[in-house]
Parts: C-alpha cells; sequence; structure tokens
C-alpha cells in the first residue's frame, strides 16, 4: 500500500515543474488551413487586363498531414466579394493561389473571373469561412508602401 510522504509530494511537484518547462510538442505541430499571402497591388497600372486582375491574389496553405476539403469554404474581403470553392479539395502541405481575373482552374490555382479588383491597394480584410460559417483565419493589412502581406 502506497503511503504519500513529504518526499513523495517534493518529487511530484518537481515533475509538475519540470513538465511545464518542457512542450509535448512544437506549437502548431498538427498544421491548419490558413491565409498565407495576399498580393493586394498587381504590378504596373490598375488597367483591369487579365494579367493585371491576376497579378492580385491570395494563397491559401494546407500546413497539416492531410488533404482538407474547401467544398463550400468561402474567401471574402471586408467589402464582401466572396468567392467559393467548388468541390476542390487541398492537398497535405499544398498552397492555393485564388487569383481575381478570369482563367482555367488547376489543383493549384484557382480563379475568381472577375473583372475588377477586389483587394484594395492601401488596407483591407481577407477572412476564409468554412461552409458552416465559422471562421478558419482573417488576415489584414494596411499599407500603401508594399504590394503584398504574408499573414
Amino acid at each position: 500500500m502506497f503511503r504519500p510522504t513529504a518526499l513523495s509530494g517534493v518529487v511530484i511537484a518537481a515533475g509538475c515543474a519540470a513538465a511545464l518547462l518542457y512542450p509535448a510538442g512544437p506549437a502548431g505541430a498538427s498544421g491548419s488551413v490558413h491565409l498565407s499571402k495576399i498580393y493586394y497591388d498587381s504590378p504596373g497600372t490598375d488597367n483591369r487586363s487579365d494579367a493585371s486582375l491576376n497579378a492580385e491574389y491570395v494563397q491559401i496553405k494546407n500546413s497539416t498531414s492531410r488533404g482538407v476539403s474547401l467544398k463550400g469554404w468561402v474567401l471574402v474581403d471586408a467589402s464582401r466579394h466572396a468567392y467559393t470553392f467548388p468541390g476542390y479539395t487541398l492537398g497535405a502541405g499544398k498552397t492555393v493561389t485564388v487569383r481575381t481575373g478570369p482563367g482555367s482552374d488547376t489543383s493549384a490555382t484557382k480563379y475568381q473571373d472577375r473583372r475588377a479588383y477586389v483587394w484594395n491597394n492601401t488596407s483591407d480584410k481577407a477572412t476564409l469561412r468554412k461552409s458552416s460559417g465559422s471562421t478558419v483565419d482573417t488576415c489584414s493589412y494596411n499599407s500603401s508602401r508594399v504590394d503584398y502581406k504574408i499573414c
């Protein structure tokens, strides 16, 4: 039969203190799907050409160890311009680029097929939501000195 003593209490307390000093694993070890970059001010003149519209984009990264279905997920700006993902799975460790203008979708690039810019050149907020409406991630910027934001 175990009978606690003062010494066993000290040993237990020391073990708990040591456990607090050494976390179980790195933060975010399980990964996430998150906004990674917004290129909000395309190079050159904003002339609404396909090249200019498509130089404006958002990148979304899956840092998990498995593919994640983005079907029905929504990428939206502060003015409520929304892009809804069709049936699509973002592979483990992969990044998808969502471009503003027209184009043909691939596994690495999706096109919003818009004829006007979405992301303001000085400040805006990107929000990524699941099909249920719950927010997955947000990324804001407020600068005209650079053309992109690493989220």
